[in-house]
């Protein structure tokens, strides 16, 4: 997943186990959208995975913990432009 996961990519979570290295519980939330800051390649200490993200919350999660969103489709919307109305001098 790290080719595919880059910086501005949302990413929705979707295991909210305790921290691998502490035990301690996660400040995630599961279901919760996070937009990708960075993508560090190097090994999760799990071992289940090439590269940790940093999502803002703490310092970096396993990529095993996020699921990829797919990216919004542009979409063309057609604006109303509205010229100013011309003044006779008096």
């Amino acid at each position: 997943m790290s080719e595919a996961v880059g910086p501005g990519d949302l990413v929705i979570c979707v295991n909210v186990a305790p921290n691998h290295a502490t035990g301690r519980p996660t400040p995630l939330v599961a279901g919760e959208s996070y937009r990708v800051f960075a993508v560090m390649e190097f090994a999760c200490p799990c071992g289940r995975s090439d590269a940790l993200l940093d999502v803002g919350v703490d310092f970096a999660w396993c990529q095993t913990r996020f699921r990829l969103l797919p990216k919004p489709k542009a979409q063309t919307r057609t604006r109303r432009v509205t010229a100013p109305k011309e003044m006779e001098p008096v």
